[in-house]
């Protein structure tokens, strides 16, 4: 079988993307996107199923803005899996990632850890490959304290104001 998806493109979509959330950088992210591209994220702890839809760079770029208050995100990109789609310059994938999420604002310093799994639409554009439809799947959500974690490190960066 003839593969037309580019791996290492794609695999490297994955792993901007990762970088530019943690970075918070809400326009690179939104930038990986398709012009008219399609983010659907859940809203937990009320639901972990992609119920609201950001159409477009600048409603993606928007979405970012909780991650704003919290200490620091990190994510781990654990797989990317993506094959041809059904018409030429299209590809399909599934992306997984372990996201921590650490918040002092309330109740002590919590890190609260997502187990992602994207579904992705893909196309191939003037600018590179894509991502055109993004759902966001929470498969697993977990909190934990981090009273006595290497977290709470003083050289860490300041929360973004």
């Amino acid at each position: 079988m003839t593969r037309h998806v580019d791996h290492p493109e794609l695999s490297e979509l994955a792993y901007r993307y990762a970088a530019c959330v943690d970075e918070r950088d809400a326009e690179g992210a939104a930038a990986l996107f398709t012009e008219d591209g399609v983010l659907i994220v859940p809203e937990p702890p009320a639901t972990t199923r992609p119920v609201r839809e950001h159409r477009g760079r600048e409603a993606i770029a928007r979405s970012f803005a909780p991650l704003e208050g919290l200490r620091l995100t990190f994510r781990a990109v654990t797989g990317v899996v993506v094959e041809d789609g059904v018409l030429a310059g299209t590809a399909r994938g599934r992306v997984t990632c372990i996201a921590h999420h650490v918040d002092d604002r309330t109740d002590g310093v919590r890190d609260h850890v997502w187990f992602i799994r994207y579904l992705d639409e893909y196309r191939r554009t003037a600018e590179g490959w894509r991502i055109s439809r993004r759902e966001l799947h929470l498969d697993l959500l977990d909190s934990r304290s981090l009273a006595d974690s290497a977290a709470l490190r003083s050289d860490l960066p300041p929360t973004p104001q």
